[in-house]
This record gives C-alpha cells, structure tokens and sequence, in this order.
C-alpha cells in the first residue's frame, strides 16, 4: 500500500446510483446444489428458476401456517 494516495481529480459520487438494487449472492452446499441442478437439468430449466419456484411454494405453506 502506498502510504498517501492522491484524490484531488476525483469526484464525490461518480458512481453512486440512488436506484441500485442490491442482490445478494445465494451459496448452496455441495449436497444441495448437485441435487437441484440435476433435477433443474431433468426438468430443462435454470437451476435459478427451480430454487425460485421451490422458495416461492415454502414462502406459501409458510404463509398458510399463519
């Protein structure tokens, strides 16, 4: 690292967006991303979208156990 860093041609808020959106990364075991990308596979789609479906239907029965 050097020990003083030159700032005086930046400028404040380059890339600050006020409409990002943070999307955070999901990390599956080894275990489990193995059995959903083979059953993604099986059924031809994204394994994104099957761990989404497979989330939304748990948010559901989580919702009717209310």
């Amino acid at each position: 690292m050097k020990k003083e860093y030159n700032f005086s041609k930046g400028e404040r808020g380059r890339f600050y967006n006020p409409d990002a959106v943070f999307q955070f990364p999901v990390y599956l075991e080894p275990d489990v991303d193995a059995f959903m990308s083979e059953l993604a596979e099986d059924k031809g789609i994204d394994v994104q979208q099957l761990i989404n479906e497979w989330l939304r239907t748990n948010i559901q029965l989580v919702k009717s156990a209310y």
